[in-house]
């Protein structure tokens, strides 16, 4: 059984705005990172499949039951940290968690048991007895976090959880995240259009784009090295990029960088010797990783592009060239 299952997912708002359109995937148990653009649909989807937004059509299931017919029983079993502030400001964090926990069905006191539990892991024990209007926002992300956590869901959906936070904020925020699904086994939906989070965190991903699915994948499979070698040194790119290609390689000059297409071991030989024979500054040498900005940017630009340019085989740079290499590969 598939956590998350959709097949022709499509909702339209009046207007004629279309947040999904015909969005089909299955997902399995684990650390999934959805990301996407604001407004590529990513709330709405969340919407849906806790039963709070009916399709316009298309199907979807989380954990084996149907969205349209049976949201109050998902949302027994599923835990949800909306985007935005929702906190009632007159009350505690004890007061509102339990309150929450009771509402998921728990009784009194293994609510407050639990309250305590939740609000401990995310860093809140000290703080409980604090109103809610007078916390930080950090803190208020925290609150959020432990609502959603407090019913021992099997399943969590986070709605942009570091949002509003600064640098600190956000690398707690994603400790937490990251060690509620891999210490308590619980899988979890992370939405965010900050790719360097999603890197940071999960296991797998869902790529959306205007209601339409980029790709779906293990987060390996985006991040795996390329075939291109890059260069960088401190000045003199173009004679660099003019002596490797008078020695057979593929090349093309970018800025201070000098890209290499990589078929073996023997481009770093060479990139050395011709690096120390021109007395150039080598500051770094290493293989390209695809990167997930790839996913959303124009076909043939970036790292994406520059692979599968070089891949092919592109013309090397002319060795008399003096200027800028141009072979063709994406910038």
């Amino acid at each position: 059984m598939s956590l998350i299952s959709t097949r022709q997912l499509t909702r339209r708002f009046s207007g004629g705005v279309t947040a999904l359109d015909a969005l089909t995937l299955d997902v399995e148990p684990g650390v999934i990172g959805l990301v996407g653009a604001n407004g590529a649909g990513k709330t709405t989807l969340i919407k849906i499949l806790l039963g709070l937004l009916p399709p316009t059509s298309g199907s979807a299931a989380v954990l084996g039951r149907d969205v349209a017919t049976e949201g109050p029983q998902i949302r027994q079993f599923v835990g949800y940290m909306p985007e935005h502030d929702c906190l009632p400001p007159d009350l505690t964090a004890t007061e509102f968690v339990t309150h929450m926990a009771r509402i998921s069905g728990l009784p009194r006191s293994s609510a407050r048991e639990r309250t305590a539990e939740v609000l401990r892991h995310v860093g809140l024990y000290e703080e409980r007895y604090r109103q809610i209007g007078g916390y930080s926002t950090g803190m208020k992300q925290r609150v959020k976090l432990a609502q959603a956590l407090v019913h021992d869901p099997s399943l969590l959906l986070l709605d942009e959880p570091t949002n509003g936070l600064d640098p600190a904020g956000r690398d707690e925020m994603l400790d937490l995240v990251r060690r509620t699904g891999t210490e308590f086994g619980i899988a979890v939906v992370v939405a965010s259009h900050l790719l360097g989070e999603i890197e940071r965190v999960c296991e797998f991903l869902l790529a959306i784009d205007a209601g339409h699915l980029l790709r779906a994948a293990p987060l390996a499979s985006f991040t795996r090295q390329t075939g291109v070698l890059t260069v960088e040194i401190e000045d003199g790119a173009d004679r660099l990029a003019a002596t490797l290609a008078e020695r057979g390689l593929t090349v093309r000059e970018d800025g201070r960088q000098v890209l290499v297409r990589l078929d073996d071991e023997r481009p770093y030989d060479l990139v050395r010797d011709a690096a120390a024979e021109l007395g150039l500054a080598l500051v770094r040498i290493e293989q390209r990783r695809h990167r997930l900005e790839d996913l959303f940017r124009e076909p043939g630009s970036g790292d994406e592009g520059a692979a599968a340019t070089l891949a092919a085989g592109t013309a090397p740079v002319p060795a008399a060239s003096s200027g800028p290499a141009t072979t063709g590969i994406g910038r």
